[in-house]
């Protein structure tokens, strides 16, 4: 179950003293985010949620989401409203076509076409159920912040995560992979320019990195095996927040030089939320660092330029 903590009293002075803190944060990061509530249209209170996208000098794009946030309720079926914003001193203003709203306070007043106030929602911050998991028996621990030894030309900051740019020194076949991820604030870029990674299972099959937050989560986004398919449910926090992944993988099956049967993504947790189950790896992805051959592969952080940071990776062979 993902943990939501509402931000009020004492959490929204840390809250702000944290935005201050992160690198490249400027008048907008505070108002970024997400919020939930309930909305009551006449038939009974329903959960709702709100995604909004910092896009730089003053500009934000909303996301609505009816029946909750996406792996809080939203699903596919029930269809998103966008609106755009723009920040006034403490006030962020929305129109659009169906809703809008204003955010002040860390509260999102959301508004019809007509102005008429519909509900108030908190601002949230969610955390996955599996931070700081703990490496079961048997596991292989990657990063644990102590030092880089695992890793290729392994880069650690000055508070202890691991730089994108590297590969393990060992080499891996099947097993569970958990890896925590934070993506850059990056609020004037876009697309595959905005927080760009990947990690690579054997060097060769890719879960995309990417600042994904509030997009539509397709097969080059946050979660996605890249180029192949887009995951369930685009469960991309906003940057600067923790993320996790949790990667059941099965390496392909040769008989020789013969590949007889594909890899294969058993399951892949984003955040906690299953968002692909089963997923056959059908191309090695374009820009993989290892080509496909029999021989097992090193776990491999891709290098776009983007300053992801790492922490918590270990391995369980299977």
């Amino acid at each position: 179950m993902l943990k939501i903590t509402f931000l009020s009293g004492l959490l929204l002075l840390a809250a702000f003293v944290r935005a201050q803190a992160q690198p490249g944060a400027d008048a907008d990061f505070p108002f970024q985010g997400e919020y939930a509530g309930e909305i009551d249209s006449g038939g009974g209170a329903k959960k709702f949620g709100i995604q909004v996208i910092a896009l730089g000098d003053g500009k934000f794009r909303a996301v609505f989401y009816p029946g909750g946030l996406p792996g809080d309720g939203w699903t596919k079926d029930k269809p998103k409203v966008k609106a755009d914003g723009t920040r006034n001193d403490e006030t962020v203003t929305f129109t659009g076509a169906r809703l809008g709203g204003t955010i002040k306070n860390n509260v999102f007043t959301m508004t019809d076409v007509n102005g008429k106030e519909m509900t108030a929602l908190k601002r949230v911050e969610r955390e996955s159920p599996t931070i700081g998991a703990k490496p079961p028996q048997g596991a292989i621990i990657l990063f644990d912040r102590k030092n880089a030894d695992a890793w290729e030309k392994g880069k650690v900051t000055d508070d202890g995560l691991l730089m994108q740019g590297t590969q393990t020194k060992q080499k891996f076949g099947s097993g569970t992979l958990h890896i925590e991820f934070l993506l850059p604030y990056e609020p004037k870029e876009r697309d595959q320019g905005r927080g760009n990674s990947g990690v690579y299972a054997q060097g060769r099959d890719e879960v995309q990195i990417l600042d994904s937050f509030g997009l539509e989560g397709k097969n080059n986004e946050c979660g996605a095996i890249y180029g192949i398919a887009e995951p369930i449910v685009n469960m991309c926090y906003p940057p600067m927040t923790w993320q996790t992944y949790d990667i059941e993988f099965t390496a392909a099956q040769w008989e020789g030089n013969k590949k007889v049967k594909n890899a294969v993504f058993n399951v892949v947790r984003h955040n906690g939320v299953v968002v692909h189950k089963d997923q056959e790896v059908t191309k090695v992805t374009t820009a993989a660092p290892v080509g496909d051959n029999p021989e097992p592969g090193p776990i491999n952080l891709q290098d776009h330029g983007h300053q992801v940071r790492f922490r918590n990776i270990w391995f369980v062979p299977k």
